[in-house]
């Protein structure tokens, strides 16, 4: 293994760039060459590869997105596509690849590594929605942004004795919404794991009013219905003031916190080691805080469901 090629492709989350750093890094004091490929796979069939050394990664590890950029690819997902990615590497001699991304990156790594490019992934997506890991690149910060807003929200929802109703992303999983509404203190959570009735939110709504809450939050993942359209039915059927709130992209950016540097920081030196060791289609992972590299196909074929105690944790608290 002399030369290597990183890419960030999918969604951009906070820690991104942390790991492109350690990738990088850990490569050269190997004394491997290492190759960033801009725009995800869209760049790779554009040829868009550009080396990397110590000084491209400087002062990047605080930073949001990603250096690399990141761009979806529908070309990518055709055979014909796939084999061009693959003869691009072959042409610039790279004997193995890092993926920061979501599934459908991996799904694209998994294509490359059954071509024969020693291909490794690292999760990174801020809904952490990827199976057989303890978190995903970004979770921890989008949480932590949503939290910092609803915070705010909630000064707001009490000066004025409202209901506010807030749609945070996840659009296949919920775990952003449960875990913001419980640290939070959300009066109740919509998560598309869990089937719900607006009724039940509302009958809880109205005990609130009835012992003399002023205000509530509700948590809504946007896979889970769409904050506007949740709003105006509670306030169709209460009366209440309900406003809502949808957070969007904000939830993407911003500098990432130490927590997620730190995961980012060991995925990425990990991910570079197993490619040293020969290894090709897995997962750079963590479980129970340990390293573990996790087949691509175990990846697929694996549910992934959120803490659902959170779930019932969140609703005892908030009775």
């Amino acid at each position: 293994m002399k030369k290597i090629a990183v890419m960030t492709s999918g969604g951009d989350a906070p820690g991104m760039n942390a790991a492109v750093r350690a990738v990088v890094r850990t490569a050269i004091y190997h004394n491997m060459e290492v190759v960033g490929i801009r725009r995800g796979f869209s760049g790779l069939l554009n040829g868009e590869l550009q080396p990397m050394t110590l000084g491209s990664v400087a002062d990047v590890i605080q930073r949001g997105g990603t250096i690399l950029y990141t761009a979806r690819c529908e070309a990518f997902k055709t055979p014909e596509g796939q084999q061009k990615g693959y003869e691009v590497l072959r042409e610039h001699g790279i004997d193995g690849l890092v993926v920061i991304g979501g599934d459908g990156s991996f799904h694209g790594a998994a294509v490359l590594a059954e071509r024969g490019i020693a291909t490794i992934g690292i999760p990174g997506t801020i809904d952490n929605d990827i199976p057989c890991c303890d978190a995903t690149i970004g979770f921890d910060t989008a949480v932590n942004t949503a939290i910092e807003a609803i915070d705010k929200i909630r000064d707001t929802a009490t000066s004025h004795e409202r209901t506010y109703v807030v749609e945070v992303m996840g659009r296949n999983a919920g775990d952003i919404a449960l875990h913001v509404g419980l640290a939070g203190g959300a009066e109740s959570i919509l998560i598309p794991e869990a089937p719900y009735r607006l009724d039940d939110v509302i009958q809880k709504l109205e005990r609130g009013v009835a012992r003399g809450k002023k205000h509530s939050i509700i948590l809504v993942a946007e896979g889970a219905g769409h904050g506007m359209e949740i709003g105006k039915y509670l306030q169709e059927h209460t009366g209440f003031d309900v406003r809502v709130t949808v957070l969007g992209h904000i939830q993407r950016g911003g500098a990432p916190t130490a927590r997620d540097r730190v995961l980012a920081s060991r995925l990425g030196a990990y991910a570079v080691q197993l490619l040293r060791d020969g290894l090709s289609g897995k997962m750079a992972a963590t479980q129970n805080d340990a390293l573990v590299a996790v087949d691509f196909e175990t990846v697929f074929t694996t549910p992934r469901q959120p803490d659902m105690s959170l779930y019932d944790l969140a609703d005892i608290l908030s009775i």
